[in-house]
């Protein structure tokens, strides 16, 4: 029975979808005005995971996560490059899929961008206008008012004192109260601008995902996910809006998985420590990243650096050389969940997507599999595995792949066929010497059943 912990309740809950194995899922995406870093990352396989669970346990599900391709740093870096909005966005969308693309991460069934939107934005603000819950400013902005909204504050545990007293506000004379957020932005020159009844403009980000949201899910849905820092104030105002519309719940589990932390320290780029998707992928295998990133529950803290990703590395390695030997034709990803071991995995992954302990299994798996050689066992590791992402390519295409040696892999083949010839004719200290060139330039030889096989350290 799956259990997920809901940011909303700050309880761990027994998941029930609103329509009987349907589960509809909205999540949060990227702003694409740059290339994804790291954060993008996790929500990216995170939300993946749990989409490939819910499938693996039965369910039929709608994932939509969203693109925001309008608002102040989209505008300010396209005219940085004095190039259209709509130019920058598809590059950094392309980028953006290029990057989900090679850390394993599926598309979403939908992923709308905000600039196709607009109408239903529109309509709903009127909505909350109806509602008497925005009005216009005296410049031309529009904006919600969040003290005649009283759920205000429940995501984030806070009244809207203690939200006051906490974040930083702009004095805005424009705003009734300070906390007020902006539904719709009037034109300024050099903008792109859409018309509405309150004149050209365009939306506050907020809005969009409310509006999109309801579009591809309906009022009422199932999961809403994201990173933790859009808890508070993101979330919490697509509460609002959608609630202050509709007068009924909006969202029924929240899910935020946790901060990325670059050797403890949080991520950003004014202390230098802002790595790209693609700067980490120049260095590592893409397999190793989704492992890192997934040997952390994903409501923890991640902490990056290069002795965690050489740790993943080790550990994926691991996995990999145990499949080594084993017939790939004998073995599928389909997964017998009457073993109890896939019984523990579900147990796991059934506990709040606990995917630290579901990875346990695996190496437990491990140790049963380098013990039996037995294909069953095989099988159930790969297919466990897959639900994860994971381990799907032939063991040898992983372990032979990447590395700093410059050898390439006719030179180490001919090198193993020197050594061969060398211990053929009883020359061991030429084939130990063949080893130790090997061995110096990064490459691991194992001789097994009349065999040698090699690996990259």
């Amino acid at each position: 029975m799956l259990k997920i912990f809901n940011t909303l309740t700050r309880n761990k809950e027994v998941f029930k979808p609103i329509q009987e194995n349907s589960v509809r899922m909205y999540v949060c995406g990227m702003t694409v005005y740059d290339f994804c870093h790291l954060g993008h990352a996790r929500v990216m396989v995170v939300f993946d995971m749990v989409r490939s669970w819910l499938r693996s346990s039965g369910y039929d599900v709608l994932y939509v996560r969203n693109i925001t391709d309008i608002d102040d740093k989209i505008i300010n870096r396209a005219n940085e490059n004095q190039e259209t909005f709509l130019d920058l966005t598809e590059r950094y969308i392309q980028a953006m899929n290029d990057d989900a693309a090679a850390l394993g991460v599926s598309t979403p069934d939908f992923e709308p961008k905000a600039s196709d939107n607009i109408p239903q934005m529109i309509a709903l603000i009127q909505q909350l206008f109806a509602k008497g819950l925005a009005y216009e400013g005296p410049t031309g902005d529009v904006y919600y008012s969040v003290n005649k909204f009283k759920g205000y504050g429940k995501l984030s545990g806070k009244s809207l004192e203690d939200l006051r007293a906490g974040e930083r506000v702009d004095v805005n004379p424009d705003k009734i109260y300070p906390m007020d957020f902006v539904l719709w932005k009037a034109a300024k020159p050099g903008e792109p601008s859409w018309p509405s009844p309150w004149g050209k403009g365009r939306p506050g980000w907020h809005i969009e995902c409310s509006a999109m949201s309801e579009r591809y899910l309906g009022a009422h849905f199932d999961i809403h996910g994201g990173g933790q820092d859009l808890q508070f104030p993101h979330h919490e105002n697509e509460i609002a809006q959608s609630e202050g519309a509709h007068d009924h719940q909006f969202v029924n589990y929240w899910m935020h998985n946790g901060f990325v932390r670059v050797d403890d320290q949080k991520m950003s780029k004014s202390l230098g420590n802002f790595f790209t998707v693609r700067e980490i992928l120049s260095r590592y295998d893409a397999e190793v990243i989704r492992f890192f990133i997934l040997r952390a529950h994903y409501r923890s803290p991640l902490n990056y650096s290069d002795h965690h990703l050489d740790d993943a590395k080790l550990g994926l390695t691991r996995l990999y050389t145990s499949l080594k030997g084993i017939s790939f034709d004998a073995v599928s990803d389909e997964v017998d969940w009457g073993d109890c071991r896939a019984n523990n995995f579900r147990a796991a992954l059934d506990d709040d997507l606990n995917t630290p302990e579901a990875m346990s299994v695996l190496f437990d798996l491990v140790s049963d599999l380098n013990r039996d050689r037995s294909v069953t066992t095989a099988k159930l590791l790969k297919g466990l595995a897959g639900v994860l992402g994971l381990l799907g390519r032939d063991p040898s295409q992983f372990l032979q792949a990447g590395g700093d040696s410059e050898l390439s892999a006719a030179e180490i083949d001919a090198m193993i066929k020197e050594r061969d010839e060398a211990r053929a004719n009883k020359k061991f200290d030429d084939a130990d010497e063949v080893r130790d060139r090997l061995l110096k330039a990064g490459i691991i030889l194992e001789d097994a059943s009349g065999k040698t096989t090699w690996r990259r350290s």
